[in-house]
């Protein structure tokens, strides 16, 4: 693969352990990887001219659904709770097969793509009508972008004092079996890798204990990663302490969900003592603001998280509970709220934009990425300032946060262009649009 030079940034974001920042910066690529960094850098091969633009890591997605992008604004959900969202949504998933599963995360990841994300993880923990895990496989391989997908599940419905269906739950022995079948078929652990699996039994009040413990072992034989869902709100801590007689963090340790290897989605209601839990663990946390919003969820405590040294990223979460998937919208939207909760010192532009890059790809297990440094995977956002959103900002890096833009101009990742000029270069978007129309307007009838 031949060398690609990134020229004359007005600045380049390089979240090394510095955290500098370089003014006329370039960023030399070569195959899959980064080069070089600094200024009057020179090359033989292509040279994209970034003068005007601010140069990042690609950012890293913790936490989505990516076949929710099919039930945006979905009427009877659009105000409800967590649990009544979801019993909302449940029935209207269970008419999904692999075309939805599949076309609806085309069209999240490209979403996703033009926010400058370079790396999103994934949880899919239904699987109707023969839905299966390299649906979206092959949807982030279309699109180009380094995925991290996770083997979810459901095994206790309603009939035995579950929270979803009976027709969207598995037996768990088939959801160990499938489990083992696609991180053997698709997880890479090499440095680099476009695709590493996780697995993600979706939630306590969705699955067995024995689930739990089981997928852990699974998980720690084969070296992957385990996620799920956890304190997510007051209803779900108040089912934690009916059904099991502890708290969340609690459940968690005790079926061995702790560890550097584990990252679980939202902990909007962490107390103190599982703040410190988690910081002593070096557990995961995949904060989704947007979402958490959208469903009354609250406020995550952030701030102490990250004061503790729990490992943070954020996650746009699915786009039925959000209803977009803008990963630099959602670094907005987590700086805010922590001034809302905190004060205006609470968190800066320039935190929040390390959350969302090497925030996110520390607590995936990614320490291949989320920088630019030599050696680092050429993972890169390049974002225009010349648009009205950013016209008469003093600050470019701040910019990002405070006002815009809110696209990228280019993305590449692992070396290849992505997003060109504002276009996607490998899916035509019209064609997917109308695709992901069609499939929404036949769910609707």
């Amino acid at each position: 693969m031949a060398e690609i030079l990134i020229r004359n940034a007005t600045s380049v974001v390089t979240m090394n352990p510095a955290r500098d920042e370089i003014a006329g910066g370039d960023v030399l690529i070569r195959g899959g990887a980064i080069a070089a960094v600094g200024q009057g850098l020179t090359t033989t091969g292509a040279v994209i001219e970034a003068a005007g633009c601010v140069v990042t890591p690609g950012l890293v997605n913790t936490h989505h659904h990516l076949y929710q992008t099919l039930t945006r604004a979905v009427p009877g959900g659009q105000d409800a709770l967590l649990f009544g969202w979801l019993k909302t949504l449940y029935p209207i998933w269970a008419r999904f097969g692999p075309e939805e599963i599949r076309v609806s995360a085309l069209a999240g990841l490209a979403e996703l793509a033009f926010s400058g994300c370079t790396l999103t993880s994934d949880h899919l923990y239904l699987y109707p009508n023969g839905a299966r895990l390299e649906d979206t496989i092959e949807a982030a391989a279309e699109i180009g972008l380094r995925f991290h997908p996770t083997r979810g599940a459901m095994s206790i419905g309603e009939s035995r004092g579950g929270l979803p269906p009976d027709a969207l739950v598995e037996d768990e022995a088939a959801i160990l079996t499938d489990m083992e079948r696609v991180v053997d078929a698709f997880h890479d652990p090499a440095e680099g890798a476009m695709v590493r699996v996780g697995l993600a039994p979706c939630s306590p009040f969705s699955v067995s204990r024995d689930l739990m413990r089981e997928t852990a072992r699974l998980a720690r034989d084969k070296g992957v990663m385990l996620h799920t869902h956890l304190a997510e709100n007051d209803e779900d801590v108040a089912y934690s302490l009916a059904a099991f007689g502890c708290r969340p963090g609690q459940y968690a340790e005790d079926l061995g969900w702790t560890g550097a290897d584990v990252w679980h989605a939202h902990c909007v209601k962490l107390d103190t003592a599982e703040i410190g839990l988690f910081a002593r663990t070096l557990t995961g946390v995949a904060h989704c603001p947007c979402s958490n919003c959208r469903l009354g969820s609250g406020i995550a405590p952030v701030r102490a998280m990250r004061d503790a040294g729990v490992p943070l990223g954020l996650g746009v979460d699915g786009s039925a509970s959000n209803d977009a998937g803008n990963l630099l919208a959602e670094a907005r939207q987590a700086m805010l709220l922590q001034r809302v909760a905190k004060g205006a010192d609470a968190m800066s532009a320039r935190e929040a934009l390390e959350i969302a890059t090497l925030g996110g790809a520390a607590v995936l297990g990614r320490s291949d990425c989320g920088s630019l440094a030599p050696g680092k995977r050429a993972d890169i956002a390049i974002w225009d300032l010349a648009g009205i959103e950013a016209a008469g900002a003093w600050d470019p890096v701040a910019a990002l946060l405070l006002c815009g833009p809110l696209r990228v101009r280019d993305l590449i990742v692992e070396g290849r262009t992505v997003v060109r000029e504002g276009h996607l270069t490998r899916v035509d978007l019209p064609q997917l649009i109308e695709r992901q129309t069609r499939l929404a307007r036949r769910l609707m009838a």
